[in-house]
Protein backbone atom coordinates (compact mmCIF):
# COMPACT_ATOMS: atom_id res chain seq x y z
CA UNK A 1 0.00 0.00 0.00
CA UNK A 2 1.08 3.57 -0.67
CA UNK A 3 0.05 6.32 1.74
CA UNK A 4 -0.91 9.40 -0.26
CA UNK A 5 -0.99 12.82 1.39
CA UNK A 6 -3.99 14.86 0.32
CA UNK A 7 -4.47 18.56 1.05
CA UNK A 8 -5.86 21.73 -0.47
CA UNK A 9 -3.82 23.35 -3.25
CA UNK A 10 -4.44 27.01 -4.21
CA UNK A 11 -5.41 27.51 -7.84
CA UNK A 12 -2.19 29.43 -8.48
CA UNK A 13 -0.09 26.48 -7.32
CA UNK A 14 1.35 24.05 -9.86
CA UNK A 15 -0.53 20.84 -9.10
CA UNK A 16 -0.40 18.33 -11.98
CA UNK A 17 -3.59 16.35 -12.40
CA UNK A 18 -1.63 13.11 -12.08
CA UNK A 19 -1.17 14.09 -8.42
CA UNK A 20 -4.89 14.51 -7.77
CA UNK A 21 -6.44 11.92 -5.47
CA UNK A 22 -9.11 11.24 -8.08
CA UNK A 23 -6.39 10.37 -10.60
CA UNK A 24 -4.61 8.08 -8.14
CA UNK A 25 -7.91 6.31 -7.49
CA UNK A 26 -8.42 6.00 -11.24
CA UNK A 27 -5.00 4.37 -11.61
CA UNK A 28 -5.96 1.77 -9.02
CA UNK A 29 -9.23 1.15 -10.86
CA UNK A 30 -7.52 0.78 -14.23
CA UNK A 31 -4.89 -1.63 -12.88
CA UNK A 32 -5.70 -5.01 -14.43
CA UNK A 33 -4.70 -7.06 -11.40
CA UNK A 34 -6.20 -10.49 -10.74
CA UNK A 35 -8.76 -10.87 -7.95
CA UNK A 36 -7.38 -13.05 -5.12
CA UNK A 37 -9.37 -16.16 -4.27
CA UNK A 38 -10.27 -15.01 -0.76
CA UNK A 39 -11.41 -11.64 -2.09
CA UNK A 40 -13.57 -13.37 -4.71
CA UNK A 41 -15.12 -15.66 -2.10
CA UNK A 42 -15.98 -12.74 0.15
CA UNK A 43 -17.53 -10.85 -2.77
CA UNK A 44 -19.80 -13.85 -3.34
CA UNK A 45 -20.73 -13.80 0.35
CA UNK A 46 -21.72 -10.15 0.09
CA UNK A 47 -23.75 -10.67 -3.09
CA UNK A 48 -25.69 -13.33 -1.18
CA UNK A 49 -25.98 -11.02 1.83
CA UNK A 50 -27.28 -8.11 -0.25
CA UNK A 51 -29.86 -10.34 -1.89
CA UNK A 52 -30.98 -11.60 1.52
CA UNK A 53 -31.69 -8.17 2.95
CA UNK A 54 -33.18 -6.92 -0.32
CA UNK A 55 -35.81 -9.65 -0.56
CA UNK A 56 -36.62 -9.20 3.13
CA UNK A 57 -37.51 -5.57 2.44
CA UNK A 58 -39.24 -6.09 -0.89
CA UNK A 59 -42.75 -5.20 0.29
CA UNK A 60 -41.72 -2.28 2.46
CA UNK A 61 -42.64 1.19 1.27
CA UNK A 62 -39.27 2.73 0.23
CA UNK A 63 -38.17 -0.28 -1.87
CA UNK A 64 -41.67 -0.43 -3.35
CA UNK A 65 -41.56 3.22 -4.39
CA UNK A 66 -38.06 2.84 -5.82
CA UNK A 67 -39.06 -0.31 -7.72
CA UNK A 68 -42.11 1.39 -9.21
CA UNK A 69 -39.97 4.33 -10.26
CA UNK A 70 -37.57 1.93 -11.96
CA UNK A 71 -40.40 0.15 -13.75
CA UNK A 72 -41.28 3.45 -15.40
CA UNK A 73 -37.92 3.29 -17.22
CA UNK A 74 -37.94 -0.04 -19.10
CA UNK A 75 -35.01 -1.11 -21.26
CA UNK A 76 -35.04 -3.10 -24.48
CA UNK A 77 -32.77 -4.89 -26.96
CA UNK A 78 -30.98 -6.93 -24.30
CA UNK A 79 -29.75 -3.85 -22.46
CA UNK A 80 -30.62 -2.54 -19.02
CA UNK A 81 -30.51 -4.30 -15.67
CA UNK A 82 -32.77 -6.34 -13.42
CA UNK A 83 -34.66 -5.27 -10.30
CA UNK A 84 -35.09 -7.51 -7.27
CA UNK A 85 -38.53 -9.09 -7.22
CA UNK A 86 -39.60 -8.64 -10.82
CA UNK A 87 -38.69 -10.03 -14.26
CA UNK A 88 -37.45 -7.96 -17.18
CA UNK A 89 -34.95 -5.13 -17.42
CA UNK A 90 -35.02 -1.41 -16.73
CA UNK A 91 -32.52 1.36 -17.37
CA UNK A 92 -29.35 0.53 -15.44
CA UNK A 93 -29.25 3.64 -13.28
CA UNK A 94 -32.84 3.07 -12.19
CA UNK A 95 -32.13 -0.59 -11.42
CA UNK A 96 -29.27 0.58 -9.21
CA UNK A 97 -31.65 3.03 -7.54
CA UNK A 98 -34.28 0.37 -6.82
CA UNK A 99 -31.88 -2.35 -5.72
CA UNK A 100 -29.75 0.03 -3.68
CA UNK A 101 -32.82 1.14 -1.76
CA UNK A 102 -33.93 -2.44 -1.14
CA UNK A 103 -30.47 -3.42 0.10
CA UNK A 104 -30.18 -0.47 2.47
CA UNK A 105 -33.74 -0.36 3.81
CA UNK A 106 -33.30 -2.69 6.79
CA UNK A 107 -29.80 -1.50 7.81
CA UNK A 108 -28.78 -5.14 7.67
CA UNK A 109 -25.80 -5.59 5.31
CA UNK A 110 -22.06 -5.07 5.58
CA UNK A 111 -20.05 -2.36 7.27
CA UNK A 112 -16.58 -0.90 7.59
CA UNK A 113 -15.69 1.57 10.33
CA UNK A 114 -12.53 3.63 10.70
CA UNK A 115 -12.07 7.41 10.40
CA UNK A 116 -15.47 7.34 8.66
CA UNK A 117 -18.42 4.94 8.58
CA UNK A 118 -19.57 2.97 5.56
CA UNK A 119 -21.63 0.16 4.13
CA UNK A 120 -19.42 -0.90 1.21
CA UNK A 121 -21.98 -3.45 0.02
CA UNK A 122 -23.73 -0.36 -1.37
CA UNK A 123 -21.25 -0.62 -4.26
CA UNK A 124 -22.83 -3.85 -5.46
CA UNK A 125 -26.15 -2.55 -6.90
CA UNK A 126 -24.68 0.10 -9.25
CA UNK A 127 -21.72 -2.00 -10.40
CA UNK A 128 -23.92 -5.06 -10.94
CA UNK A 129 -26.50 -2.97 -12.82
CA UNK A 130 -23.88 -1.71 -15.26
CA UNK A 131 -22.45 -5.22 -15.60
CA UNK A 132 -25.87 -6.54 -16.61
CA UNK A 133 -26.49 -3.62 -18.95
CA UNK A 134 -23.13 -4.12 -20.68
CA UNK A 135 -23.58 -7.92 -20.78
CA UNK A 136 -20.40 -8.46 -18.80
CA UNK A 137 -19.40 -11.76 -17.21
CA UNK A 138 -18.96 -12.85 -13.62
CA UNK A 139 -15.20 -12.42 -13.70
CA UNK A 140 -15.67 -8.80 -14.82
CA UNK A 141 -18.09 -8.20 -11.97
CA UNK A 142 -15.62 -9.64 -9.46
CA UNK A 143 -12.96 -7.20 -10.66
CA UNK A 144 -15.33 -4.24 -10.52
CA UNK A 145 -16.58 -5.05 -7.04
CA UNK A 146 -13.05 -5.63 -5.73
CA UNK A 147 -12.26 -2.08 -6.83
CA UNK A 148 -15.44 -0.60 -5.38
CA UNK A 149 -14.70 -2.08 -1.98
CA UNK A 150 -11.01 -1.16 -2.18
CA UNK A 151 -11.64 2.50 -2.88
CA UNK A 152 -14.44 3.05 -0.37
CA UNK A 153 -12.67 1.21 2.44
CA UNK A 154 -9.45 3.16 1.94
CA UNK A 155 -11.23 6.51 1.76
CA UNK A 156 -12.96 5.53 5.00
CA UNK A 157 -9.62 4.66 6.59
CA UNK A 158 -8.18 8.10 5.98
CA UNK A 159 -10.88 10.74 5.63
CA UNK A 160 -13.59 11.52 8.19
CA UNK A 161 -16.78 12.98 6.79
CA UNK A 162 -19.03 12.80 9.85
CA UNK A 163 -16.68 15.04 11.85
CA UNK A 164 -17.80 17.80 9.49
CA UNK A 165 -21.44 16.65 9.28
CA UNK A 166 -21.07 15.28 5.76
CA UNK A 167 -22.86 12.02 5.01
CA UNK A 168 -20.78 8.92 4.39
CA UNK A 169 -22.16 8.33 0.88
CA UNK A 170 -19.66 10.97 -0.28
CA UNK A 171 -17.13 8.12 -0.29
CA UNK A 172 -19.55 5.81 -2.10
CA UNK A 173 -20.05 7.88 -5.24
CA UNK A 174 -16.32 7.84 -6.11
CA UNK A 175 -15.88 4.17 -5.19
CA UNK A 176 -18.84 3.05 -7.31
CA UNK A 177 -17.60 5.13 -10.25
CA UNK A 178 -14.14 3.59 -9.90
CA UNK A 179 -15.61 0.09 -9.69
CA UNK A 180 -17.67 0.68 -12.83
CA UNK A 181 -14.52 1.91 -14.54
CA UNK A 182 -12.74 -1.33 -13.66
CA UNK A 183 -15.72 -3.40 -14.78
CA UNK A 184 -15.81 -1.72 -18.19
CA UNK A 185 -12.04 -1.59 -18.65
CA UNK A 186 -12.04 2.20 -19.02
CA UNK A 187 -8.84 4.21 -19.30
CA UNK A 188 -7.38 6.17 -16.40
CA UNK A 189 -8.42 9.60 -17.67
CA UNK A 190 -12.07 8.62 -18.12
CA UNK A 191 -12.24 7.04 -14.66
CA UNK A 192 -10.54 10.11 -13.19
CA UNK A 193 -13.26 12.37 -14.54
CA UNK A 194 -16.01 9.98 -13.42
CA UNK A 195 -14.64 9.79 -9.86
CA UNK A 196 -14.57 13.58 -9.63
CA UNK A 197 -18.06 13.98 -11.03
CA UNK A 198 -19.46 11.29 -8.73
CA UNK A 199 -17.99 12.96 -5.65
CA UNK A 200 -19.25 16.37 -6.74
CA UNK A 201 -22.84 15.13 -7.00
CA UNK A 202 -23.01 12.89 -3.91
CA UNK A 203 -21.83 15.19 -1.13
CA UNK A 204 -24.62 15.96 1.34
CA UNK A 205 -25.07 16.66 5.04
CA UNK A 206 -25.67 14.10 7.78
CA UNK A 207 -29.11 15.45 8.60
CA UNK A 208 -30.37 12.29 6.91
CA UNK A 209 -29.18 10.45 10.06
CA UNK A 210 -30.12 13.04 12.68
CA UNK A 211 -33.35 14.06 14.38
CA UNK A 212 -36.42 12.82 12.51
CA UNK A 213 -34.73 10.15 10.41
CA UNK A 214 -36.81 9.46 7.31
CA UNK A 215 -36.80 6.91 4.52
CA UNK A 216 -34.09 8.94 2.75
CA UNK A 217 -31.58 6.96 4.83
CA UNK A 218 -32.36 4.01 2.53
CA UNK A 219 -32.41 6.09 -0.64
CA UNK A 220 -29.15 7.98 0.03
CA UNK A 221 -26.71 5.24 -1.07
CA UNK A 222 -28.99 4.33 -3.97
CA UNK A 223 -28.81 7.94 -5.10
CA UNK A 224 -25.01 7.83 -4.89
CA UNK A 225 -24.93 4.68 -7.00
CA UNK A 226 -27.27 6.20 -9.56
CA UNK A 227 -25.12 9.33 -9.75
CA UNK A 228 -21.99 7.20 -10.20
CA UNK A 229 -23.52 5.46 -13.22
CA UNK A 230 -24.55 8.76 -14.75
CA UNK A 231 -21.09 10.22 -14.07
CA UNK A 232 -19.44 7.33 -15.92
CA UNK A 233 -21.86 7.71 -18.82
CA UNK A 234 -21.08 11.43 -19.14
CA UNK A 235 -17.34 11.01 -18.94
CA UNK A 236 -17.37 8.15 -21.47
CA UNK A 237 -18.92 10.70 -23.83
CA UNK A 238 -15.95 13.00 -23.34
CA UNK A 239 -17.29 15.27 -20.60
CA UNK A 240 -15.21 16.34 -17.61
CA UNK A 241 -15.63 17.04 -13.91
CA UNK A 242 -14.66 19.81 -11.46
CA UNK A 243 -10.99 19.40 -10.60
CA UNK A 244 -9.18 19.00 -8.38
CA UNK A 245 -12.35 17.92 -6.64
CA UNK A 246 -10.89 17.08 -3.24
CA UNK A 247 -7.85 19.37 -3.24
CA UNK A 248 -9.12 22.46 -5.07
CA UNK A 249 -9.18 25.92 -3.54
CA UNK A 250 -12.97 25.70 -3.50
CA UNK A 251 -12.99 21.91 -3.24
CA UNK A 252 -14.33 19.37 -0.79
CA UNK A 253 -11.47 19.48 1.73
CA UNK A 254 -11.27 23.28 1.84
CA UNK A 255 -14.96 23.98 2.36
CA UNK A 256 -16.75 20.80 3.41
CA UNK A 257 -14.16 18.94 5.47
CA UNK A 258 -11.24 19.96 7.69
CA UNK A 259 -10.20 23.03 5.74
CA UNK A 260 -7.26 24.18 3.63
CA UNK A 261 -4.68 23.72 6.39
CA UNK A 262 -5.45 20.04 6.96
CA UNK A 263 -3.64 17.08 5.40
CA UNK A 264 -5.24 13.65 5.00
CA UNK A 265 -3.45 10.36 4.43
CA UNK A 266 -5.23 7.97 2.07
CA UNK A 267 -3.78 4.47 1.56
CA UNK A 268 -4.16 2.93 -1.89
CA UNK A 269 -2.73 -0.21 -3.50
CA UNK A 270 0.46 0.16 -5.51
CA UNK A 271 0.53 -0.80 -9.19
CA UNK A 272 0.08 -4.55 -9.45
CA UNK A 273 -1.00 -4.93 -5.82
CA UNK A 274 -4.01 -7.13 -5.12
CA UNK A 275 -7.25 -5.56 -3.94
CA UNK A 276 -8.07 -7.14 -0.58
CA UNK A 277 -9.90 -4.43 1.37
CA UNK A 278 -13.19 -6.33 1.41
CA UNK A 279 -11.56 -8.80 3.81
CA UNK A 280 -11.44 -6.06 6.46
CA UNK A 281 -15.20 -5.46 6.28
CA UNK A 282 -17.90 -7.32 8.21
CA UNK A 283 -21.59 -7.98 7.89
CA UNK A 284 -24.47 -7.81 10.36
CA UNK A 285 -26.30 -10.56 12.16
CA UNK A 286 -28.91 -8.08 13.38
CA UNK A 287 -30.95 -5.47 11.53
CA UNK A 288 -29.61 -2.36 13.27
CA UNK A 289 -26.81 0.20 13.09
CA UNK A 290 -23.43 -1.54 13.32
CA UNK A 291 -22.51 -0.22 16.78
CA UNK A 292 -25.65 -1.93 18.02
CA UNK A 293 -24.51 -5.38 16.87
CA UNK A 294 -22.21 -6.13 19.80
CA UNK A 295 -24.56 -4.39 22.23
CA UNK A 296 -27.43 -6.67 21.16
CA UNK A 297 -25.18 -9.68 21.75
CA UNK A 298 -24.23 -8.26 25.14
CA UNK A 299 -27.89 -7.80 26.08
CA UNK A 300 -28.64 -11.39 25.12
CA UNK A 301 -25.76 -12.54 27.31
CA UNK A 302 -26.83 -10.41 30.28
CA UNK A 303 -30.49 -11.35 30.17
CA UNK A 304 -30.05 -14.54 32.19
CA UNK A 305 -28.18 -12.71 34.95
CA UNK A 306 -31.08 -10.41 35.78
CA UNK A 307 -34.15 -11.79 37.48
CA UNK A 308 -36.96 -9.27 37.20
CA UNK A 309 -36.21 -6.52 34.70
CA UNK A 310 -38.58 -4.31 36.66
CA UNK A 311 -35.97 -4.26 39.43
CA UNK A 312 -33.56 -2.28 37.26
CA UNK A 313 -32.86 1.23 38.51
CA UNK A 314 -30.56 2.33 35.71
CA UNK A 315 -28.39 1.09 32.85
CA UNK A 316 -25.33 2.98 31.65
CA UNK A 317 -23.60 1.89 28.46
CA UNK A 318 -19.94 2.92 28.42
CA UNK A 319 -18.88 3.02 24.81
CA UNK A 320 -17.11 4.86 22.00
CA UNK A 321 -17.51 8.44 20.85
CA UNK A 322 -19.42 7.29 17.77
CA UNK A 323 -21.90 5.13 19.64
CA UNK A 324 -22.52 7.78 22.29
CA UNK A 325 -22.94 10.72 19.93
CA UNK A 326 -24.61 9.05 16.94
CA UNK A 327 -26.94 6.42 18.41
CA UNK A 328 -26.69 7.18 22.13
CA UNK A 329 -27.89 9.87 24.50
CA UNK A 330 -24.94 12.03 23.48
CA UNK A 331 -26.79 12.78 20.24
CA UNK A 332 -29.24 14.93 22.20
CA UNK A 333 -32.10 13.65 20.05
CA UNK A 334 -35.34 13.26 22.04
CA UNK A 335 -36.68 11.24 19.10
CA UNK A 336 -34.39 8.38 20.15
CA UNK A 337 -36.50 7.98 23.29
CA UNK A 338 -39.89 8.34 21.57
CA UNK A 339 -42.03 5.17 21.20
CA UNK A 340 -43.78 6.73 18.19
CA UNK A 341 -40.49 7.35 16.34
CA UNK A 342 -39.85 5.94 12.87
CA UNK A 343 -38.11 2.63 12.35
CA UNK A 344 -35.17 4.55 10.90
CA UNK A 345 -34.90 6.51 14.15
CA UNK A 346 -35.26 3.47 16.40
CA UNK A 347 -32.46 1.60 14.64
CA UNK A 348 -30.28 4.57 15.58
CA UNK A 349 -31.29 4.44 19.26
CA UNK A 350 -29.00 2.15 21.23
CA UNK A 351 -31.20 2.77 24.27
CA UNK A 352 -34.25 1.29 22.54
CA UNK A 353 -32.25 -1.54 21.01
CA UNK A 354 -30.64 -2.59 24.30
CA UNK A 355 -34.00 -2.51 26.10
CA UNK A 356 -35.76 -4.72 23.55
CA UNK A 357 -32.83 -7.12 23.22
CA UNK A 358 -32.66 -7.41 27.01
CA UNK A 359 -36.38 -8.14 27.24
CA UNK A 360 -36.66 -10.51 24.27
CA UNK A 361 -33.23 -12.13 24.24
CA UNK A 362 -33.17 -11.78 20.45
CA UNK A 363 -33.50 -9.28 17.62
CA UNK A 364 -35.82 -9.48 14.63
CA UNK A 365 -35.72 -7.25 11.57
CA UNK A 366 -39.50 -6.70 11.64
CA UNK A 367 -40.90 -7.64 15.04
CA UNK A 368 -38.35 -5.71 17.08
CA UNK A 369 -39.37 -2.45 15.38
CA UNK A 370 -43.13 -2.96 15.25
CA UNK A 371 -45.00 0.09 16.60
CA UNK A 372 -46.83 -2.07 19.11
CA UNK A 373 -43.48 -3.49 20.27
CA UNK A 374 -41.99 -0.03 20.79
CA UNK A 375 -45.09 1.16 22.65
CA UNK A 376 -45.16 -1.50 25.37
CA UNK A 377 -45.26 0.35 28.71
CA UNK A 378 -42.68 -1.92 30.34
CA UNK A 379 -40.36 -1.45 27.35
CA UNK A 380 -40.70 2.33 27.45
CA UNK A 381 -40.01 2.31 31.18
CA UNK A 382 -36.84 0.23 30.76
CA UNK A 383 -35.76 2.16 27.67
CA UNK A 384 -35.92 5.46 29.56
CA UNK A 385 -33.62 4.11 32.27
CA UNK A 386 -30.80 3.63 29.76
CA UNK A 387 -28.12 6.20 28.99
CA UNK A 388 -24.72 6.20 27.31
CA UNK A 389 -21.39 7.80 28.15
CA UNK A 390 -18.25 8.05 26.09
CA UNK A 391 -15.38 6.03 27.49
CA UNK A 392 -12.00 7.19 26.11
CA UNK A 393 -10.70 3.63 26.11
CA UNK A 394 -13.56 2.39 23.93
CA UNK A 395 -13.02 5.35 21.61
CA UNK A 396 -9.32 4.55 21.41
CA UNK A 397 -10.06 0.92 20.57
CA UNK A 398 -12.67 1.96 18.01
CA UNK A 399 -10.05 4.05 16.21
CA UNK A 400 -7.19 1.59 16.63
CA UNK A 401 -5.59 0.18 13.50
CA UNK A 402 -4.39 -2.88 15.42
CA UNK A 403 -6.78 -5.77 14.71
CA UNK A 404 -6.04 -7.19 18.15
CA UNK A 405 -7.34 -4.00 19.79
CA UNK A 406 -10.05 -2.87 17.37
CA UNK A 407 -13.43 -2.90 19.09
CA UNK A 408 -16.99 -1.79 18.37
CA UNK A 409 -18.63 -2.73 21.64
CA UNK A 410 -18.93 -1.38 25.15
CA UNK A 411 -19.54 -2.08 28.81
CA UNK A 412 -22.97 -2.24 30.43
CA UNK A 413 -23.38 -1.22 34.06
CA UNK A 414 -26.79 -2.28 35.36
CA UNK A 415 -27.80 -1.03 38.79
CA UNK A 416 -30.73 -2.68 40.54
CA UNK A 417 -33.01 -1.00 43.05
CA UNK A 418 -31.39 -2.89 45.93
CA UNK A 419 -27.99 -1.50 44.98
CA UNK A 420 -26.72 -4.62 43.23
CA UNK A 421 -24.53 -3.81 40.23
CA UNK A 422 -24.24 -6.19 37.29
CA UNK A 423 -21.51 -5.46 34.74
CA UNK A 424 -20.31 -7.05 31.53
CA UNK A 425 -18.61 -5.95 28.35
CA UNK A 426 -18.12 -7.06 24.78
CA UNK A 427 -15.56 -5.87 22.24
CA UNK A 428 -16.87 -7.35 19.00
CA UNK A 429 -20.19 -8.63 17.71
CA UNK A 430 -20.50 -12.40 17.70
CA UNK A 431 -20.68 -12.41 13.87
CA UNK A 432 -17.53 -10.29 13.44
CA UNK A 433 -14.49 -12.15 12.04
CA UNK A 434 -12.94 -11.85 15.51
CA UNK A 435 -16.18 -12.55 17.36
CA UNK A 436 -17.60 -15.59 19.12
CA UNK A 437 -19.41 -16.92 16.01
CA UNK A 438 -17.77 -15.46 12.89
CA UNK A 439 -19.80 -15.45 9.69
CA UNK A 440 -18.63 -17.77 6.92
CA UNK A 441 -20.38 -18.96 3.77
CA UNK A 442 -22.63 -21.24 5.80
CA UNK A 443 -23.88 -18.32 7.90
CA UNK A 444 -24.41 -16.07 4.87
CA UNK A 445 -26.51 -18.77 3.23
CA UNK A 446 -28.44 -19.37 6.46
CA UNK A 447 -29.18 -15.64 6.73
CA UNK A 448 -30.37 -15.64 3.11
CA UNK A 449 -32.60 -18.68 3.67
CA UNK A 450 -34.11 -17.17 6.81
CA UNK A 451 -34.88 -13.80 5.23
CA UNK A 452 -36.10 -15.32 1.96
CA UNK A 453 -38.40 -17.80 3.68
CA UNK A 454 -42.01 -17.08 2.79
CA UNK A 455 -40.94 -14.51 0.21
CA UNK A 456 -38.91 -16.48 -2.35
CA UNK A 457 -39.73 -20.03 -3.40
CA UNK A 458 -37.26 -22.74 -2.41
CA UNK A 459 -36.53 -23.44 -6.07
CA UNK A 460 -35.74 -19.78 -6.75
CA UNK A 461 -33.55 -19.63 -3.66
CA UNK A 462 -31.60 -22.67 -4.86
CA UNK A 463 -31.22 -21.25 -8.37
CA UNK A 464 -29.93 -17.91 -7.11
CA UNK A 465 -27.45 -19.45 -4.67
CA UNK A 466 -26.07 -21.75 -7.36
CA UNK A 467 -25.55 -18.77 -9.67
CA UNK A 468 -23.90 -16.67 -6.97
CA UNK A 469 -21.54 -19.42 -5.89
CA UNK A 470 -20.56 -19.95 -9.53
CA UNK A 471 -19.89 -16.24 -10.08
CA UNK A 472 -16.39 -16.59 -11.55
CA UNK A 473 -17.78 -18.70 -14.39
CA UNK A 474 -21.16 -16.98 -14.74
CA UNK A 475 -21.86 -15.67 -18.24
CA UNK A 476 -25.36 -14.26 -17.68
CA UNK A 477 -25.41 -11.87 -14.73
CA UNK A 478 -29.19 -11.53 -14.83
CA UNK A 479 -29.12 -14.88 -13.01
CA UNK A 480 -28.22 -12.86 -9.90
CA UNK A 481 -31.72 -11.41 -9.85
CA UNK A 482 -34.46 -12.94 -7.72
CA UNK A 483 -38.08 -12.96 -8.85
CA UNK A 484 -40.97 -13.30 -6.41
CA UNK A 485 -44.61 -14.12 -7.07
CA UNK A 486 -47.32 -11.59 -7.80
CA UNK A 487 -48.94 -12.63 -4.52
CA UNK A 488 -45.88 -11.42 -2.62
CA UNK A 489 -45.68 -8.16 -4.56
CA UNK A 490 -49.39 -7.59 -3.89
CA UNK A 491 -48.51 -7.25 -0.20
CA UNK A 492 -46.60 -4.05 -0.95
CA UNK A 493 -48.36 -0.82 0.03
CA UNK A 494 -50.29 1.34 -2.40
CA UNK A 495 -48.31 4.45 -3.30
CA UNK A 496 -49.37 7.65 -5.08
CA UNK A 497 -48.44 8.19 -8.70
CA UNK A 498 -45.32 10.22 -9.39
CA UNK A 499 -44.02 11.99 -12.48
CA UNK A 500 -43.10 8.93 -14.51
Amino acid sequence: MINHTVRTHPSAEDFPYEEHLAYKIARVAADDVAVPTDTAEMIINRIIDNAAVAVASITRRPPTVARRQAQAHPAADGRGATVFGIPGRVSAEWAAWANGTAVRELDFHDTFLAAEYSHPGDNIPPILAVAQHANKKGIDLLRGLATGYEIQVNLVRGMSLHAHKIDHVAHLGPSAAAGIGTLLGLDVDTIYQAVGQALHTTTATRQSRKGLISSWKAYAPAFAGKMAIEAVDRTMRGEGAPAPIWEGEDGVIAWLLAGPEHTYTIPLPADGEEKRAILDTFTKEHSAEYQAQAIIDLARRLRGRIGNLGDIESIVLHTSHHTHYVIGTGAGDPQKMDPTASRETLDHSIMYIFAVALEDGKWHHVDSYAPERAARPETVALWHKISTVEDPEWTRRYLSTDPAEKAFGGRAVITLRDGTVIEDEIALADAHPGGARPFGREQYIAKFRELADGVVTAAEQDRFLAAAENLADLTDLTELNIVVSDDILAQAPDTPEGLF
